[in-house]
């Protein structure tokens, strides 16, 4: 998939930027007001959604969008929810103070003192933002591959620019994000969303099971208190055979998710069986290689488990 993230300081016009480069290279715009209107019709209220789980709610809304389309992201920390994705390609578009406030003057109509009051307002109310959404209030250089100037460019010739980058790369010959792509990075982003009480609003009905050790009931109690739909062990895949075809090893994963078609395999014993049960889970995909199973260490969810008193609750019914 290809996902071109488009930001700029204040006054620089760069969802303008995002718009032409969207339209000359086919891809599907995205920008903030669109996450939230995507996230809201799948979690509920947007308004009600925390600063801090902002960057994974933004991160479901593109995985979803980029199985059906190559993305032109323009939104507040674009570039950071490019990290999780393969072919992207980070854009910046900077300018001096004086010729943002330019722009301001001309597409508010505004005098210069109160063009220059506004580039004020605006520049503070991302920061605020930024480090409320992200942790930090600017964005640094190194985070962009490509940064380029309005005060010597056109929007055009910006966009132009950044189709030129995004060919060089190969971005619009990328296949779309997979589907077992797309659900693991779900599951990542479903269960971190869960920790700021952002689940979607279908209930979730789970069975009472009888599981092999205490690490995978609790891992149960984990999906149950996320409302992520489970089964325990629902299928054995056969990976070794004898002479005449008969089964003589199979692997059967410690849970299947259906709501993101996901097999997960717990691993939390010690390096010696770590290191077997791995070795298993290579020799699954290489002869099921349309399977989608992640590998859970303890370390991953141990933390989950006891923050919220887990350990100790019953399955739910």
């Amino acid at each position: 998939m290809a996902l071109i993230a488009v930001s700029g300081h204040p006054g620089c016009r760069f969802e303008e930027v995002a718009r032409l480069t969207a339209q000359r290279l086919g891809f599907e715009l995205v920008t903030q007001s669109r996450i939230h209107a995507l996230a809201e019709a799948e979690f509920g209220a947007a308004a009600g959604v925390p600063d801090k789980a902002y960057p994974s709610l933004a991160t479901s809304v593109l995985a979803h969008l980029a199985t059906e389309h190559h993305l032109v992201y323009c939104a507040l920390g674009g570039e950071l929810q490019a990290r999780h994705f393969p072919g992207a390609l980070r854009v910046h578009v900077v300018a001096p103070e004086s010729v943002r406030v330019g722009n301001l003057m001309v597409d508010h109509r505004l005098d210069r003192a109160a063009a220059r009051h506004m580039l004020l307002e605006l520049e503070a109310a991302e920061r605020c933002a930024r480090k409320a959404k992200f942790g930090k209030p600017r964005a640094t250089a190194d985070l962009f591959d490509l940064v380029l100037s309005s005060e010597s460019l056109t929007t055009e010739q910006m966009a132009g620019l950044i189709e030129i980058a995004a060919c060089s790369l190969g971005l619009q010959e990328r296949g779309y994000l997979s589907a077992a792509a797309e659900a693991q990075l779900q599951f990542q982003m479903r269960l971190r969303l869960a920790r700021h009480g952002i689940v979607p609003p279908d209930k979730v009905t789970l069975r009472k099971k009888v599981f092999a050790n205490s690490s995978e009931e609790m891992f149960a109690n984990l999906l149950d208190f996320y409302r992520i739909a489970w089964e325990y062990e629902p299928r054995s895949f056969p990976v070794q055979w004898d002479k005449e075809g008969n089964v003589h090893e199979a692997f059967t994963p410690d849970f299947y998710l259906p709501e993101f078609d996901l097999y997960v395999e717990l691993t939390t014993m010690k390096q010696s069986l770590v290191t077997k049960k791995n070795r298993k889970v290579r020799l699954l995909r290489e002869l099921y290689p349309h399977l989608n199973i992640q590998v859970f260490y303890q370390k991953d969810f141990e933390n989950l488990v006891f923050k919220y008193g887990l350990a100790e609750r019953p399955v739910q019914a």
